[in-house]
């Protein structure tokens, strides 16, 4: 079975998505490239067609969930990354998951740090960004990270996952992965969903994926009309008291002026 597959989740016409298909081109360790749309159009035909890309189209209304529930379903292959098309890939990510896997063969989960882009520049690292640094310090203890108490750790006082980092062990995961309620917050119900199954996390403390932040981002929209702040004061209710999340939520809250334009 192939080892590693990156699937391009595209989106109508992301004037970023070439940037995120050279990244994957230019890994140190070769994986295959597939495409998924629910927005097929010229554009990205033509990308995917410069660089002999497969585009695979999904015939329905666009939604996340299921548009990225699709995007690991065409994969054959042990793990799938769901590549977001704004963001670009370091050239060592698949080295790296190689070599974490090769080490813990139990690996359900890989993940890595990130560095944020925004207005086409590289941003030194935040206070948002250290914070998620430090919510993930269980996961350090690798040795310890197939444990449920551990993983769910890392995500009782937010979601500290990069998840465009993620590359999914498909076939030891539950099917379909992402089965939430949730629109912004699902990849966070996600992970402790999967938190819950058997199997390892495990995260490489390294900037292995440049982190797109714009205006135009989806997230920002989500702020706007106020889902972000209900998902999210949702998700903290799972693990703590009214006063606790009222508490975690006005520290939240501050990160959001991040995606303002």
């Amino acid at each position: 079975m192939i080892f590693h597959t990156f699937v391009i989740s595209a989106f109508e016409e992301s004037p970023y998505l070439e940037s995120c298909v050279r990244s994957l081109i230019g890994q140190t360790v070769s994986s295959p490239i597939l495409c998924t749309t629910s927005t097929p159009n010229a554009y990205i035909a033509a990308i995917m067609g410069k660089y002999g890309i497969p585009v695979i189209v999904r015939e329905a209304k666009s939604d996340i969930q299921a548009d990225w529930n699709f995007a690991l379903s065409q994969a054959d292959s042990q793990f799938v990354t769901i590549a977001h098309q704004d963001d670009m890939y370091e050239r060592h990510y698949v080295e790296e998951l190689r070599d974490a896997f090769d080490r813990w063969p139990d690996m359900t989960l890989f993940m890595s740090d990130a560095v944020t882009i925004r207005h086409g520049c590289l941003k030194r690292l935040s206070l948002k960004e250290l914070v998620k640094k430090c919510l993930r310090l269980p996961l350090r203890f690798r040795s310890l990270s197939d444990r449920e108490w551990i993983k769910l750790g890392a995500l009782k006082l937010g979601n500290p996952v990069m998840c465009p980092s993620c590359a999914y062990r498909k076939n030891y995961l539950p099917d379909p992965i992402f089965h939430s309620e949730l629109r912004y917050a699902l990849d966070w119900d996600c992970m402790v969903d999967l938190a819950k199954w058997p199997g390892r996390f495990i995260c490489v403390e390294k900037p292995l994926l440049f982190y797109r932040v714009h205006g135009g981002a989806t997230t920002s929209a989500w702020i706007k009309d106020q889902r972000r702040e209900r998902e999210e004061r949702y998700m903290f209710s799972r693990f703590w008291p009214r006063p606790v999340v009222d508490a975690l939520m006005f520290f939240y809250k501050k990160a959001y002026g991040e995606y303002e334009s």
